[in-house]
């Protein structure tokens, strides 16, 4: 009797731990660690900061800032070439940079030509900076020094820029600019004593900049502006900040040579005091635009993707990517005209990792790939995702107890 009491009691455990064994894979089914993913080492690692990847021309560039000795900065590119950074050009060498984790400088290429930009502090003591740019050729050579974008001259916050090939040879360049609330405290929390504009201008190959438009007159202080260019013309996109401080976000197409009014790709109606600091991020192949964006409305912190199939017209319903302790820094990138790449941060305890997952338009979502364990610190900055003849790259700074390490890393399409 004994006997058998005990043996029952040693079965339901195993039955109870067998079923332990079953939920606990099927939670974790959908996470898989990449395989194939090579990392690309980065002899400028140990003093780079605040990576950008892009690619246009048949190349691949990977941006990023050294902090000197004393209070000198500077700007550099590199591009790969056989699995491997070329040495890089040095853009730019300057003091008083407004450097900031979030606010990073880039560049874009586009036949032949780059464009870059720094934000430069305009006044001490206060958060004042303009956006300094400057159009050279693909081998260094310079069209001049760097000049102010905007052209205000107020001590105000100017940043946030997106910069993407546009026509012929220039570039299409949008940003966030801050003249209307001269005067006001910096307050991310809401419009007292002004707003934070959007503007749009194009920029041609010898540097100047024409047809500057304000796209929208009050959008979230400190998110990430993004912009993609679609069979239709280009679109730019941020997080919008209402009266009420809803702040969803918005897009803004070009349609012929008139932009038109800001529209939210999703109403969230996140209701936030605060700018979040947590832009989004668009791709565009032919007239399929995916965007990628973090949001936590209803105090359900999620990263969402959404995609349209006319250029952002209009959109289909969102697809949630992930919320389970979200923490945003997205990217986005296209592999056709059906499928996209999203990636972003995402704690799990006290680790924090780079994850990626392939979607396809219909919703059909891949396995989500976990990249890289990083640190959840501002030090992190925002990692990079970029798709380039048929590998998908990554760039994201590694944080450890002697400071950060820039790292870089690739994997074939058809591994994800």
């Amino acid at each position: 009797m004994n006997r058998q009491i005990i043996t029952m009691k040693n079965t339901t455990r195993i039955i109870g731990l067998l079923y332990l064994v079953i939920i606990m894979s099927a939670c974790e089914r959908n996470l898989k660690q990449v395989d194939g993913l090579q990392d690309i080492p980065f002899p400028q690692g140990d003093r780079a900061i605040l990576p950008h990847l892009t690619s246009n021309d048949g190349k691949l560039y990977l941006s990023w800032v050294d902090s000197l000795t004393g209070s000198s900065t500077r700007l550099l590119y590199s591009s790969l070439q056989d699995g491997r950074w070329l040495e890089p050009t040095v853009l730019t060498t300057g003091e008083n940079w407004f450097v900031n984790w979030a606010d990073y400088p880039m560049i874009a290429a586009h036949d032949g030509h780059i464009l870059s930009h720094y934000l430069q502090q305009t006044a001490t003591g206060k958060m004042a900076y303009g956006i300094q740019y400057n159009v050279s050729t693909a081998n260094g050579k310079q069209n001049g020094t760097y000049q102010p974008l905007n052209n205000d001259h107020t001590d105000t916050e100017h940043g946030f820029v997106s910069m993407i090939p546009y026509r012929d040879s220039s570039f299409l360049v949008a940003w966030l600019d801050g003249r209307n609330m001269e005067g006001a405290d910096h307050g991310h929390g809401g419009h007292h004593g002004g707003t934070m504009s959007v503007r749009a201008a194009e920029v041609t190959a010898s540097g100047d900049v024409i047809d500057e438009q304000i796209l929208d007159a009050s959008a979230c202080t400190c998110c990430q502006t993004t912009a993609s260019m679609t069979s239709n013309g280009p679109v730019v996109l941020y997080r919008d900040c209402t009266e009420d401080n809803i702040r969803d976000i918005v897009i803004v197409r070009k349609v012929g040579d008139v932009w038109t009014k800001p529209i939210p790709i999703y109403a969230d109606n996140w209701f936030i005091q605060g700018c979040p600091v947590n832009g989004p991020k668009s791709a565009a192949v032919d007239n399929t635009l995916a965007v990628a964006w973090f949001t936590a409305a209803d105090d359900n912190p999620r990263v969402q993707l959404i995609f349209s199939n006319n250029g952002g017209e209009k959109f289909n319903a969102p697809i949630l990517i992930s919320n389970k302790e979200v923490l945003g820094r997205v990217d986005v990138s296209l592999i056709d005209s059906t499928q996209a790449v999203v990636s972003w941060m995402q704690s799990k305890g006290q680790e924090t990792f780079l994850y990626a997952m392939k979607v396809n338009v219909n919703g059909k979502k891949g396995p989500i790939r976990q990249i890289a364990a990083l640190s959840s610190s501002r030090k992190t900055g925002f990692p990079q995702m970029e798709i380039f003849d048929g590998q998908l790259y990554f760039a994201w700074m590694s944080v450890h107890d002697n400071g950060t390490l820039l790292k870089t890393a690739a994997m074939a399409i058809t591994d994800f």
